[in-house]
């Protein structure tokens, strides 16, 4: 049973933080930082 709760709470902190990075990038106000420099490639 422990070991589905950790996967569940894994699942849901891997789709929020890619909902986070998703709605950040999508807007124009916040400029996001990926660490390897990509995002200001592409502008």
């Amino acid at each position: 049973m422990r070991v589905a709760i950790l996967s569940l709470m894994l699942l849901s902190a891997v789709i929020l933080s890619g909902a986070g990075i998703y709605t950040a990038s999508d807007s124009g106000a916040f400029q996001t930082v990926d660490g390897y420099g990509v995002n200001q490639l592409a502008r």
